[in-house]
């Protein structure tokens, strides 16, 4: 999936960026972006310097090799966002190096099939670690750095998932996701009196390499759930790609969106706002 021109945002500039979840699944070389490499690109394109986490350091590097190709700044960091002691050590190091930060995006998740009737208590917990502690972890780090500092933007990426049901048995990725677009409102109501945003956005349907993944699994039921995803009603006609997100999240980040708190940005060509059948399954994305 080749690379589209991006908006550039001059105020961020210098900007120090903390992407957490910055690597991407699948096939390294493959043409698809994942969200997190993607953000972290075209914040780079706008002159921010990248802070690329992740737990696959091998991940993080990708992307940072990516960036640094281009001309870009990236440092790759090793990271379990869902251990609040190397968050806090991460978040501490980067503000001490860098003399603050400046913006912060939770890219982490990761769905997992079942309902609530079937679904094991430990999978529910595990999804609820991973969509929404996470975000909880890093924004509880980075807040009074901050506040302190009396500017900052944080973005968390949540989903469509979070706002209705699409077809799919995800109830503890979707509930979790739902809670992340609470928390960035209630958060960002808190904090905006001190310089500090806080906003969602929620990617629909888009193509990824942890999505192509799926497709190519020897799972059947990993496969069925490509076929869902693929198989849409998108009024636009085609799926939406990393760069739709990231450019969304460049947008939030700027001083362009200064006036935006509290808010969820959703990035789905119209599915949210359609019946469900208002689209024709076509092309994966439009490059």
């Amino acid at each position: 999936m080749a690379q589209r021109n991006s908006a550039s945002y001059p105020d961020l500039k210098d900007q120090v960026a903390l992407v957490i979840g910055a690597g991407q699944s699948g096939d390294p070389k493959s043409r698809a972006w994942g969200n997190g490499a993607a953000i972290a690109k075209v914040l780079a394109f706008s002159g921010a310097k990248i802070i690329a986490c992740d737990l696959n350091l091998k991940a993080a590097q990708q992307t940072a090799l990516r960036i640094r190709t281009d001309g870009g700044f990236c440092e790759a960091v090793q990271l379990d966002a869902t251990k609040a002691t190397d968050i806090k050590l991460v978040v501490n190091q980067v503000a001490e190096k860098h003399g603050g930060i400046d913006i912060l995006v939770n890219n982490v998740g990761l769905t997992k099939t079942g309902d609530p009737a079937t679904m094991p208590e430990e999978a529910w917990n595990a999804q609820f670690q991973l969509n929404l502690k996470t975000v909880f972890l890093s924004c509880n780090a980075v807040l009074p750095i901050m506040e302190k500092q009396g500017s900052g933007s944080i973005i968390n990426n949540a989903s469509i998932s979070g706002m209705q049901y699409l077809g799919k048995p995800q109830v503890a990725y979707a509930s979790a996701k739902a809670a992340v677009i609470h928390f960035s409102k209630i958060t960002g109501v808190m904090y905006a009196n001190k310089g500090v945003r806080v906003n969602s956005v929620s990617p629909g349907m888009v193509f990824t390499p942890l999505l192509e993944k799926l497709g190519q699994s020897e799972s059947a039921e990993e496969r069925e759930v490509y076929r869902k995803i693929t198989d849409h009603n998108v009024p636009m006609g085609f799926m939406g790609d990393a760069f739709d997100v990231a450019n969304g999240v460049a947008f939030l980040a700027s001083r362009s969106s200064r006036y935006i708190v509290g808010q969820n940005l959703v990035i789905d060509g119209g599915l949210t706002s359609s019946t469900g059948t208002g689209g024709v399954p076509a092309p994966l994305s439009k490059f």
